[in-house]
């Protein structure tokens, strides 16, 4: 097991940029502290070598300029809040409509695009990176002041290992989550919709047109959203209105680490497992990548990766009636994420 830290780069505010990278078991993954960004995540396979399953780009200049959220940890509150904002303790907070009428990912100075401070360090059966920020009272028009930490590991047992954790000094919806794109063929390699996929998800949160939840919870059976059984991604896109980019509400215990998806690659033989504490997951099948120039030259058209956002639900700090996502000076935010491979 070992970490090596480089420089990535310089963004035009001045603001250095360092990459880590980690190695354990099978698996290489490198750690951008901008963003706190998954930037590449290196797999073996027995039918094609070794490949970087992460779409994302070659340099620092991609990630300062991108708009699609490869590889980065988003928040304070991923994915939609409805109107762009919402009301807490009888006070309304307004957030950036970057999406429509709506907030996604909270702005265009969420999580993803700030410099986190980054440390490294070795347990017995594995290696980490653990990534601070600060976000200060009224950010991007979230109340309290934010102390938020993720650390991203690999075990010696071919794990990639996310802990989000979070602390602020006033009630605030929080949702951190990462958003790499996957395509266990390896990046640029086609799409996605040949993989098999199996979700522990007996139930998915109905949205409108603009993504955001009506606030009904809909069984997945007999419905293109049945995953229990595995089946290639493709089978049922076409009866969905644009592609996957839901949120399923996870089977088991909230808070509790469970069995939450597993993906299966026919042409590699590459297989992750996806376990999870959170209430669910959203699943996203790269409906809006559009030509994304990406990593050695590589042009990622519409499917080409798939995202599993363990994550609350969208929209919930206005859904009471979903898992609560406020957290403040009596209820700190923990949650955890493990994708495993196999081959």
């Amino acid at each position: 097991m070992k970490i090596t830290k480089k420089t990535f780069g310089t963004l035009s505010s001045g603001e250095k940029v360092d990459l880590y990278t980690l190695s354990a078991g099978d698996l290489s993954l490198s750690v951008s502290t901008l963003g706190a960004a998954m930037t590449s995540l290196n797999v073996p396979s027995k039918k094609n070598g070794i490949a970087d399953v992460a779409l994302g780009y070659s340099t620092l200049g991609g990630y300062a300029a991108d708009a699609v959220f490869f590889g980065v940890t988003v928040g304070r509150f991923a994915n939609r809040i409805g109107g762009a904002q919402f009301n807490l303790n009888g006070k309304t907070f307004k957030l950036l409509k970057n999406d429509g009428e709506n907030s996604l990912h909270s702005g265009l100075k969420n999580f993803g695009r700030r410099v986190w401070k980054a440390e490294q360090f070795k347990v017995d059966d594995g290696v980490f990176v653990r990534l601070v920020l600060n976000s200060p009272d009224g950010d991007e028009g979230f109340p309290g002041e934010l102390k938020a930490a993720v650390c991203y590991g690999l075990t010696k047992s071919n794990e990639v290992v996310a802990i989000y954790e979070a602390k602020v000094d006033a009630d605030c919806p929080v949702n951190l989550t990462n958003h790499t794109y996957f395509n266990l063929a390896g990046e640029g390699r086609g799409d996605i919709l040949a993989h098999r996929v199996v979700i522990h998800s007996s139930y998915y949160v109905e949205i409108d047109v603009y993504g955001i939840p009506t606030g009904t919870i809909l069984p997945v059976q007999s419905t293109p959203f049945d995953f229990k059984i595995r089946k290639p991604i493709g089978n049922d896109i076409e009866l969905t209105p644009n592609g996957y980019d839901h949120c399923f509400v996870i089977d088991g215990d909230i808070g509790k680490l469970r069995p939450c998806a597993e993906v299966f690659d026919p042409v590699s033989g590459r297989n992750m497992r996806v376990f999870t504490t959170q209430p669910g997951v959203q699943f996203y099948t790269g409906n809006y990548l559009n030509g994304v120039q990406g990593k050695t030259g590589s042009v990622y058209g519409k499917h080409a990766g798939f995202c599993m956002e363990t994550q609350h639900f969208p929209d919930s700090p206005n859904k009471p009636l979903f898992p609560s996502c406020i957290f403040g000076p009596k209820r700190d935010y923990s949650e955890k994420a493990v994708f495993g491979f196999d081959w």
